[in-house]
């Protein structure tokens, strides 16, 4: 509204509406990410909402199309931060489809621990962070202690404990140790004390009740119309999960150890209680998953021509020495079908798809993702108009915003 026109008032008179405008961010502790909101107030009232990206554009999409399909699991690593390897199970799955790839039944068993470890991961990070910024600081505390033990056990399976790059073409990097099963036996027994703690903590805090009920309710009609997923839509009464609609991995094999945990309030509380649940099935998930890991290897068998040989094949025979000199210095191994595919997992957030068109190359010729965060950011306007600026951080919060999947 003009100054002059503030100032004059209307012909009429009557009072005129004062209204202001807040940046909130892309520097700020509660938006986690550097995100950006514009927000327009009525005195402490939000009248209106636009989200502004762009503060973290990584050209991410277009690096797919000059790395092979290897070498961007570097990249899909860092669209979201905070559960890596689920990006990497969704790139790969996406691939493997256009290759044709069946996986052995060992890789399809670890795939589906190190993706369910990383959702519990990314649920730490959320709950925790969200609890932190409505002043909970003891309940963040208890669930980065956990989050902890989870990057020890990438760590000693990959080598890298925040970005591991462990997935390959037809398998992973490697296959783990029992060292590392140890660790997730331990995981898996020790979390439900500390799960326990968070959930006494917050469950009866009067302020963390009282700042996320009743705050930013998404109804189930607006979560279908904006194509919202994961524990977003399913705390508005979606019944919707991939690993049981559209089951990949060893999740077929597991459909009796969990459950789809859903609310229907559609409030920041839903959305944080459908994140606490949803950790204790991805426990019960990876305990029936690591107890009953099938044997044989970890990557599909050599004459495939597909994945890296192992160290002692290319030391010790012609044929993991050839196919390794392709696999890096030609770029030969993949002969994908001049061919369009969509792939897509349940990752922590949602639903994460890529979109890849291949010209017959070893990389894609173009490849897309539908980042969950996007389609979640865009629905945070609706959500937040009518409440007061303490929302914001509870709403955004409840949203688990990644910054790198909204720029790509």
């Amino acid at each position: 509204m003009p100054l002059e026109q503030l100032i004059a008032g209307d012909e009429a008179g009557a009072d005129q509406e004062f209204l202001y405008t807040l940046n909130f961010g892309p520097q700020h502790p509660a938006t986690h990410t550097t995100l950006r909101l514009v927000l327009t107030l009525d005195g402490e009232t939000i009248v209106k909402a636009v989200p502004d990206i762009g503060y973290l554009h990584s050209g991410f999409e277009k690096l797919g199309e000059d790395l092979d399909f290897n070498q961007y699991i570097t990249i899909v690593d860092r669209m979201n931060y905070i559960s890596p390897f689920g990006n990497e199970v969704s790139w790969h799955h996406t691939v493997e489809k256009l290759l044709g790839l069946e996986l052995t039944p060992r890789c399809k068993y670890l795939r589906t621990i190190f993706a369910e470890l990383a959702r519990i991961n990314d649920h730490l990070l959320c709950v925790g962070a969200n609890a932190l910024d409505l002043g909970g600081l003891t309940a963040f505390l208890y669930a980065f202690n956990e989050k902890e033990k989870i990057y020890n056990i990438f760590e000693a399976a990959s080598g890298q404990r925040f970005h591991p790059s462990f997935s390959r073409v037809g398998g992973l990097m490697n296959d783990i140790t029992d060292d590392v099963v140890d660790l997730i036996r331990n995981f898996v027994k020790t979390f439900p004390k500390p799960h326990a703690d968070v959930t006494r903590l917050l469950n009866r805090n009067r302020i963390f009740v009282d700042r996320t009920k009743g705050i930013g309710v998404l109804s189930k009609a607006e979560a279908i119309n904006t194509s919202c997923s994961g524990p977003v839509a399913r705390a508005s009464g979606v019944v919707r999960d991939l690993r049981k609609d559209e089951p990949y991995l060893a999740y077929p094999e597991l459909q009796g150890s969990f459950k789809v945990v859903c609310a229907t309030a559609g409030d920041c509380y839903a959305r944080y209680l459908v994140r606490m649940e949803e950790m204790i099935e991805s426990v019960k998930i990876i305990h029936a998953a690591v107890e009953n890991i099938p044997s044989g290897p970890v990557n599909i068998a050599l004459n495939d021509k597909m994945t890296i040989p192992d160290k002692t094949a290319t030391y010790r025979s012609i044929e993991g020495l050839i196919q390794h000199f392709e696999l890096f210095m030609w770029n030969r191994q993949w002969e994908p079908p001049v061919d369009e595919v969509y792939g897509a997992t349940e990752t922590a957030n949602g639903e994460l798809g890529f979109y890849v068109v291949s010209d017959g190359g070893g990389r894609a010729w173009r490849a897309r993702t539908r980042p969950p965060s996007f389609i979640h950011f865009a629905a945070f306007p609706a959500l937040i108009e009518g409440h007061q600026i303490s929302d914001v951080p509870a709403v955004l919060g409840s949203l688990n915003i990644i910054a790198a999947e909204l720029d790509r």
